[in-house]
């Protein structure tokens, strides 16, 4: 209609008409041409009438999801940096900045991973308070083997679980548990390395290349929002530092650019090799609150991960203050070969 023209007004029966034709269009879901063909008149007399009935209000169209889900966030994240899936919720009302990686981000997961796991996936999983919040959270998902990516870690505090949640995750599936009863961090290469031979540990780790689906936490380099930085020594944390650690993903060290760094470090670990990770098909990565969005956007410049569940305080963080870069080499050439 254009700018000035006065709006005809429509009589009952055009009215009456116009109602059954949305009726049809909107709720029955029939073709313009089956209406056409219905009411005896042109397909384009019926788009016309449908076209009215939006401008006159008899028909409203609205695009809702649940309050907690921001559509408009996550359609613009996903586009920007190229992922298959992002879903962003609400961050908490108050204390967003402080909180990292709010419990409604594991429920959110566990929907997700419901929709994205199909019967005879291999769905792996990686320590992280997030991962273990979505595993806690998960009441569906198809019979699938779900493997641990990830030794665990134990400070002593409630933060445990890895194992436990591989096992609620097949549990739900009922399919089967390949747990690793180790710890992720290790003293030297050579312990590590000699529990990777063990029977539990090795078939887990067999079990790597056929994972289809992978859920993983990402961590700032700080106090209380990294796994590794807690286990490492005051001197270990400078090292690694030094060498400009941004993120890390399970047990893996990543700069800003998305780089890995700190190679030596990950022959200690129990985990996941990161180019056994890159060739995962989808990648799930749970993290959100403002003081990880800087880290987030490190992991996702690496190019490891497909997917991503966050929250508006990272979001708007991702989308306004940081900027995808390109892919690079997984690896950093450091010139002390770290």
């Amino acid at each position: 209609m254009s700018a000035g023209r006065p709006a005809l007004r429509m009589g009952p029966a055009e009215l009456v008409q116009a109602a059954a034709m949305a009726r049809r269009f909107y709720l029955e879901g029939k073709s313009k041409i089956q209406i056409a063909e219905e009411f005896g008149v042109s397909r384009f007399k019926v788009a016309r009438v449908l076209e009215t009935a939006l401008e006159r209000d008899l028909v409203r169209i609205e695009i809702r999801v649940p309050a907690e889900l921001d559509a408009e966030r996550s359609d613009a994240l996903r586009a920007r940096y190229g992922l298959r899936h992002a879903v962003v919720v609400e961050s908490p009302a108050e204390g967003a900045d402080e909180s990292p990686d709010p419990e409604n981000l594991g429920e959110v997961a566990a929907d997700l991973l419901g929709e994205l796991v199909v019967e005879g996936d291999v769905l792996g999983l990686a320590w992280g308070r997030s991962t273990i919040h979505m595993a806690a959270a998960l009441d569906r998902l198809p019979p699938c083997t779900v493997v641990q990516l990830t030794g665990v870690y134990d400070a002593g505090t409630a933060e445990r679980g890895s194992v436990e949640a591989v096992r609620r995750a097949a549990q739900v599936s009922g399919g089967e548990a390949h747990p690793i009863y180790a710890p992720m961090l290790l003293p030297d290469p050579a312990t590590a390395a000699a529990l990777r031979s063990q029977t539990g540990i090795a078939r887990a780790f067999d079990y790597f290349d056929k994972v289809t689906v992978a859920a993983v936490s990402i961590g700032s380099w700080e106090a209380g929002i990294s796994t590794v930085h807690d286990m490492l020594t005051d001197e270990e944390r400078s090292h690694y530092a030094s060498l400009g650690v941004e993120a890390e993903m399970s047990a893996h060290l990543f700069d800003a650019e998305g780089r890995r760094v700190g190679r030596d470090l990950g022959e200690r670990c129990i985990t996941v090799e990161a180019d056994r990770l890159r060739r995962i098909p989808e990648v799930v990565a749970i993290a959100g609150g403002q003081r990880k969005g800087a880290a987030i956007g490190a992991v996702l410049r690496s190019g490891l991960v497909t997917s991503l569940v966050t929250d508006t305080a990272a979001a708007d963080f991702l989308l306004h203050d940081f900027a995808p870069g390109p892919r690079p080499a997984l690896e950093r050439k450091d010139p002390d070969g770290e």
